[in-house]
């Protein structure tokens, strides 16, 4: 059943619907007049003759008698006859006809047509109706054939739901970029004076979540202008020229409300490198981006409307929408650091009740490399947390959970464990918190756990003291050792392995493989990478990668790579038996309570005196 099909049935079901409910109204009313019992000529003739007859009321045929005990009675009599005529016929005397008053109501000419015309008219109205709907969807799906070159764009105004730089936290050098914009776009005569030429298009680069669009709108609310807003996704459909039509479209609608901002989100989805497709490209997608590169190149110089674009993967955008006159500026948004998350955090919990003793900075030191919108999350999660719990406020504890369940995910108490495995996930635990205290340059540990959470049957928290941007080799080969503290204890203290080290081991296979091939950091190969890695365009992602390098050294290669993980497991071996009763205690107080601070974690280890080493 198609779309037209339904909208008709429905159209149906609505005229009969209306039919019902007409039919229930007319039926509520007659029911609500007082109802009179029947009689026959004769006995009308006999009650009159006998006197209990009150009162008479003649309506065409109609004869309503009115009793001496306040009831009433109907009779009907002949056409083209008179009463009285009728009723000496039947043997009432002129004297009891003289005692009864008789009544002559007319029928109102309302009544008469409405008699005649209401049994047409309901009919004739029910079609019409049913016709008017029909036609009416038939016009919607035409309207909508013929608006498939308009865009869906979407403007939010200057003063409703405003923005402004104040309401983005961090992004320094991003602000002081844009607001080279917002001046244009406040006093364009001053650039124009000079013949200066503003940017036509602003490229903003980040990672997911680190606040494209909020700075977008803060622009426009800055400089007070109109803000139109649409995805690249909704340019490209189905049918040919239809997103050159949207774009065309897109652009005068910004021109019209100049001084404007338009904002395409994900440009990617139409920006990518054209002729990457090696005959599968997608025409239609093409033809939108060789639109939007005229529709650039178009505007006037005094045209003052500025495209913002956004993407998180300008790597593979086209060549041609990166020239200058076109997006040749680029701000680049960073993750937050450790100040930019705590003013981050401060503005996402403006609105929400927070206990005294919350201190942001505790959270921003355990949230490097979270984004604004996992902040954002962060206190969200909190929040629901504290209505769970019935609070009336926020807590610290809110805090740090929701934390963990942004990395991690929810807890999972119910999940049963067996004595067992309970046991194993303890000392697995423990081995890597006790490797991450034991081994130089390995970030400090916040939490331990067994508690499941997500995926993971329990987890060790380890969190560097500042904000990094560089990794040493030393920091790898230190992460390294702490990725198979789990593995090596399950050998040493259980004398077998379980499942439960698997994504240890996948992570340290893929850090050692990287410190060969990409980083340079194997002593023996030298400072070279191997490999190179290509990419299809319009799949987005790496899909081979190109081997530049003979056999030998690919041997070479797995050799060093074998002795990354060997050295980093020996040292996590060495650690653990080195430190058994450390071990052991670890593991059993996190079998009695489930979770280890790091308060409490730094006062185990400096009780058993346990001093880092060289990994």
């Amino acid at each position: 059943m198609n779309q037209n099909t339904k909208k008709i049935l429905k159209s149906v079901i609505a005229v009969a619907l209306i039919f019902i409910a007409l039919i229930l109204i007319f039926s509520s009313f007659s029911s609500l007049e007082p109802q009179s019992k029947q009689m026959t000529l004769n006995d009308l003739a006999t009650q009159i003759s006998a006197g209990n007859v009150t009162n008479i009321v003649v309506q065409n045929n109609t004869i309503t008698a009115t009793l001496k005990d306040g009831s009433t009675a109907t009779a009907t009599k002949e056409p083209e006859t008179g009463l009285i005529e009728t009723l000496k016929n039947y043997g009432v005397t002129p004297d009891a006809l003289a005692k009864v008053p008789f009544q002559i109501k007319e029928q109102s000419g309302f009544e008469f047509w409405m008699s005649l015309l209401l049994p047409t008219l309901i009919p004739v109205i029910l079609i019409g109706v049913f016709f008017w709907l029909t036609f009416r969807q038939a016009k919607q799906g035409a309207t909508q054939a013929f608006s498939f070159g308009k865009s869906n764009i979407k403007l939010f105004g200057a003063f409703k739901d405003r923005v402004t730089f104040a309401d983005v936290a961090g992004l320094k050098e991003a602000k002081q970029e844009l607001l080279e914009v917002v001046d244009f776009l406040r006093n364009p005569k001053k650039y124009l004076d000079l013949g200066a030429k503003i940017p036509r298009g602003v490229l903003l680069l980040g990672m997911p979540g680190t606040g494209k669009t909020l700075l977008a709108r803060a622009v426009a609310g800055e400089a007070e202008v109109p803000f139109f807003h649409i995805s690249a996704s909704e340019f490209v459909e189905m049918f040919v020229g239809v997103g050159a039509s949207r774009t065309r479209d897109a652009f005068a609608t910004a021109k019209r409300a100049a001084p404007s901002i338009l904002f395409i989100d994900e440009i990617d989805a139409i920006g990518r490198e054209r002729g990457a497709g090696v005959g599968g490209g997608h025409d239609e997608r093409e033809q939108t981006l060789n639109q939007i590169l005229v529709e650039m190149d178009g505007f006037d110089k005094e045209a003052q409307v500025i495209v913002l674009a956004a993407t998180n993967r300008p790597d593979i955008l086209d060549p041609a929408l990166l020239r200058p006159g076109r997006f040749d500026r680029r701000v680049v948004l960073d993750l937050p650091d450790i100040n930019d998350r705590e003013a981050i955090l401060k503005i996402h919990s403006r609105n929400k009740p927070l206990a005294a003793a919350v201190d942001f900075r505790q959270i921003a030191v355990r949230t490097p490399g979270f984004s604004g919108a996992e902040l954002e999350n962060l206190v969200n999660e909190a929040a629901i947390l504290a209505a769970r719990n019935g609070q009336k406020e926020i807590l610290q504890d809110d805090l740090y959970q929701s934390i963990e369940k942004v990395m991690l995910g929810p807890e999972r108490r119910s999940r049963a464990l067996s004595k067992h495995e309970r046991e194993v996930t303890a000392y697995h635990e423990a081995g890597h918190a006790l490797v991450i205290a034991s081994v130089k340059h390995a970030d400090p540990v916040h939490k331990i756990s067994i508690i499941a959470r997500g995926q993971a049957g329990g987890y060790t928290l380890k969190l560097p003291l500042e904000d990094t941007h560089l990794r040493t080799r030393k920091e790898f080969i230190a992460d390294l050792a702490v990725a198979f503290g789990g593995y090596a204890t399950e050998e040493i203290v259980f004398k077998d392995l379980t499942t439960g080290a698997s994504n240890d081991l996948s992570v340290a296979s893929d850090i050692a493989r990287k410190m060969v091939v990409r980083y340079g950091m194997s002593e023996k190969m030298g400072p070279i990478t191997f490999g190179k890695t290509q990419e299809l365009v319009f799949l987005g992602k790496e899909i081979s990668t190109e081997k530049n390098y003979s056999e030998s050294t690919a041997v070479e290669i797995d050799h060093e790579v074998e002795h990354f993980v060997r050295r980093a497991y020996d040292t996590a071996k060495k650690v653990i038996q080195k430190n058994r009763k450390a071990l052991d205690f670890i593991a059993d107080t996190l079998l009695k309570k489930e979770t280890i601070e790091k308060n409490e974690f730094d006062a185990i280890i400096k009780k058993f005196a346990i001093k880092p080493i060289e990994a």
